[in-house]
């Protein structure tokens, strides 16, 4: 079964937004971080403490691509979450991976495809230095698969209005003051799990793997 797939979380009253959470991670930081107006962002997609009772270890990250969610697990049945935006139809990713590597104030290097059906994407075909005005935000965090960079990503956004939304070409945007956060509390190495929207792909998966792995289990 994939891993995630029985999460199961439910607000509890008493945690909230808050709104003077600390905003840097120990180290010099060449940009101030932009802080967003949250009263502009939807309450479902503000940062809160939440009840998890699924299976995840406390420091799993889960991105549930369908409520557009991402889950920092705590000890205690405890999960922060917060609103993300996600890839929109066609360009949504799922499946399991491990933080490879992380990054302040990222450079965005566009792939080839975005390059090539994208003009803005195109002007910085050789990459565009980490700012304010990049799109990967404050921060970021590189997912990996078999120590292979998957070219996915969790990082901020320049544009807080896609947050709760299916706009980008397949990683997962946040807030600039929560991927602040997010990359203080990640360890290199941190699970990552990322729910498809639809599912009925984690049964399909479920049946893949189960006939894949049938025979070597007899063996």
């Amino acid at each position: 079964m994939v891993a995630g797939a029985g999460l199961v979380l439910a607000s509890r009253n008493g945690f909230g937004q808050e709104e003077n959470m600390s905003t840097t991670d120990g180290t010099v930081d060449p940009f101030p971080i932009p802080q967003v107006d949250l009263k502009k962002i939807p309450a479902e997609f503000r940062r809160q403490t939440v009840e998890y009772l699924g299976h995840e270890w406390p420091g799993t990250i889960v991105v549930d691509t369908k409520t557009k969610h991402l889950f920092k697990i705590l000890p205690g049945q405890q999960a922060i979450r917060y609103g993300v935006g996600v890839g929109r139809e066609g360009f949504s990713w799922s499946g399991e991976a491990q933080v490879g590597a992380k990054q302040m104030w990222p450079t965005w290097n566009p792939p080839a495809e975005m390059v090539a059906r994208d003009p803005n994407a195109a002007k910085w075909a050789n990459g565009q230095p980490g700012g304010p005005d990049n799109p990967l935000g404050a921060r970021a965090l590189y997912l990996y698969q078999n120590s292979k960079d998957t070219l996915f990503r969790i990082h901020g956004t320049n544009a807080p209005k896609s947050i709760g939304k299916a706009m980008s070409s397949g990683c997962i945007r946040m807030l600039n003051q929560d991927v602040v956060e997010l990359y203080r509390m990640t360890p290199i190495g941190t699970r990552v799990t990322v729910l498809p929207s639809d599912p009925q792909q984690i049964f399909e998966e479920d049946e893949i793997a189960g006939t894949a792995g049938g025979a070597d289990v007899i063996q």
